[in-house]
């Protein structure tokens, strides 16, 4: 299937659960550093923080460092009503734009990797199809992921995603949920513990060190 059906998919499923939340809920804290729900949802949403240009011009004025420009459009972008967040995810789910040189299984990542970011702490299920998880895990441990998404070196382990029938690497085996891997390869530390494997404590030790972090994806 084409990675934009997928990540229009995907899209409308987080508005789904975007939209049943409570006040409350929009304000937990999330997975990702220092973000809220709301926060990662705007960040998600295609047109709330102006967009793929938009997103270029901050980009430009952070020194090309996509995390500290992607915290600046969330903080500019507080004001929008949680409404209208929805709303955006739903009316822009077909927009095919990615940051360039990332390629488009970039958004695919991306949107998996932030509704778990806001599922997770919300002790909400995310139910995804293997294919979407097969295609942004393999985005993941490519090298368009180490342009300051994915840290560098990750360990010489084989990572084998059980419920997706996905594996990468070479060394000792670390096995869990895609879910699981994606966070610990985002440099998230909420699922290490449905990790197994003889390679389990040699992953968890990167994702604990400095090049790991829990930082927005773009």
């Amino acid at each position: 299937m084409d990675i934009w059906t997928l990540v229009r998919e995907d899209r409308l499923a987080l508005a789904d659960l975007l939209e049943g939340l409570t006040p409350e809920q929009w304000s937990t804290d999330s997975l990702c550093s220092a973000w809220t729900v709301k926060d990662v949802a705007a960040h998600v949403a295609p047109t709330v923080g102006g967009g793929l240009l938009q997103f270029l011009v901050v980009l430009a004025g952070a020194g090309f460092n996509p995390h500290k420009a992607s915290e600046r459009i969330v903080r500019d972008s507080g004001h929008v009503p949680m409404a209208a967040i929805v709303a955006d995810l739903r009316d822009h789910a077909d927009q095919q734009k990615a940051p360039p040189g990332l390629g488009t299984a970039s958004q695919l990542a991306d949107v998996l990797v932030h509704t778990l970011d806001v599922a997770v702490p919300l002790g909400l299920p995310v139910d995804r199809p293997a294919e979407h998880w097969q295609q942004a895990l393999t985005w993941l441990v490519g090298p368009q992921a180490r342009r300051g998404f994915v840290g560098p070196d990750l360990p010489e382990v084989t990572l084998v995603a059980q419920d997706v029938e996905w594996t990468h690497g070479q060394g000792p085996r670390v096995q869990g949920s895609a879910a699981a891997l994606a966070l610990a390869l985002c440099g998230r530390s909420a699922l290490l513990d449905d990790l197994s494997g003889p390679g389990a404590e040699a992953l968890a030790q990167w994702v604990r060190g400095p090049q790991g972090g829990e930082q927005p994806l773009e």
